[in-house]
């Protein structure tokens, strides 16, 4: 049985509408990094200024990113972007596309960054496991079934 989306009810979908542009994964991977100043993501990423103040507005609203107010001294006051829950779950979302461009995209002289566990040292990577707790090879391993759902209370 080969299982249909509708667009409305595809999760993908909803997702990519939220996170599939490039600037909006380039703002991610530098929230992740620890950059949390306009000034300094534009830096890193390269996007233009209106682009830039464009998505993270976006990610604002969209509760991925909250906005805190710093004042350096003789400056006006100015905001940092931080990462909300929403967010950080977004995180195993980032890693699974570095590991997927260090193996097929990454240039001749390799992957530009290792992510290590920092209690043990060893290389970080993404796994699927099912609820039981057994590890999920990949897309062959798994049978899409309609979910569950809830009765819609919009009108």
């Amino acid at each position: 049985m080969v299982l249909r989306y509708r667009p409305i009810d595809c999760s993908i979908a909803r997702s990519l509408s939220l996170l599939g542009e490039r600037w909006t994964i380039l703002v991610l991977r530098e929230a992740f990094s620890g950059v949390r100043r306009f000034d300094d993501i534009q830096q890193n990423t390269g996007a233009p200024r209106q682009v830039l103040s464009a998505r993270l507005a976006h990610l604002v609203e969209q509760d991925v990113l909250r906005r805190v107010p710093y004042q350096e001294p003789g400056q006006r006051q100015r905001y940092e972007y931080r990462l909300t829950e929403k967010g950080l779950d977004l995180y195993p979302v980032l890693v699974g596309l570095l590991e997927w461009g260090d193996k097929y995209l990454a240039d001749e002289s390799g992957p530009s960054v290792a992510l290590t566990h920092k209690a043990c040292g060893s290389p970080v990577r993404v796994t699927m496991m099912c609820a039981d707790g057994h590890e999920v090879a990949g897309a062959r391993d798994v049978r899409a079934i309609p979910a569950q759902r809830r009765a819609s209370t919009r009108r």
